[in-house]
Parts: structure tokens; sequence; C-alpha cells
């Protein structure tokens, strides 16, 4: 199944910098040839908030283990500060494939919500961090 969060991922992270809020996104922040994992790191050392764009390839690569999202899955349930975005999927795909991931209450694009009104609910749950 090919990856189908990049350009939906692209787009939530290009609306949240528009309403002044300062994210964290691999595809900006990484630069070339500098250690992946070790700057996934120091961005989750930072963060306030981990926000994960659960889409059907994400249900299907988050049941295989050892990957590096698997890891920041982890730290990020560990210390309660993960949001799970529900996109072109619904909460019991997720509830089938992680019961932990499924358990935190989250946000959702369908039902006559866009990815503009989800931006919009994450600054206002920020705005008190």
């Amino acid at each position: 199944m090919p990856d189908d969060r990049q350009a939906s991922a692209k787009e939530l992270y290009d609306l949240l910098v528009a309403r002044k809020v300062s994210v964290w996104f691999s595809e900006v922040d990484v630069r070339l040839g500098t250690p992946m994992r070790r700057e996934i790191d120091k961005g989750l050392a930072k963060s306030k908030m981990g926000i994960v764009l659960v889409t059907p390839a994400f249900l299907v690569r988050v049941q295989k283990e050892g990957g590096v999202s698997d890891k920041e899955l982890s730290t990020l349930l560990h210390r309660n500060q993960l949001v799970p975005i529900m996109h072109n999927t619904k909460f019991e795909a997720l509830l089938n494939v992680s019961p932990m991931l499924a358990s935190r209450a989250g946000l959702s694009t369908g039902e006559d919500q866009t990815m503009a009104d989800v931006a919009d609910k994450l600054v206002e749950l920020i705005a008190p961090l």
C-alpha cells in the first residue's frame, strides 16, 4: 500500500504554521546528511505535543515492529502527549490495530471536518501549553 500520509501531513503542517504554531516536521527539519534518529530524538525532547496522522497506510505500517515511528509513538504515549488525527479511516480501524493509541482522544477529518478544522482545534489545544 502506498504511503498516503505525505500530502496530508504537509497540508496539516502548512495550516499549523500559518496559524503561528511552532511545528517540528521531519520533512522540513531534518537536513540532508544528518542522522534522522538523532534529529527525531531532539524534536521529541522539545515537543509539548505529538500528532500522529492515522491513515490506511499508517494502519498497515503500525502493525510491523521496530521502525522509527514505533519508537516515536512509544515516547509520546509514555509522556501522555499524543493526539491521533484520523484521516480517510475510521477510529474503529485504529482500535483493531492499536488499542493503546486508540485509547487517546483524537480528532478526525471525516464527517464534514476539514484539515483546516482539525488545525483550528489543535491550535486551541496547544494554546494553554
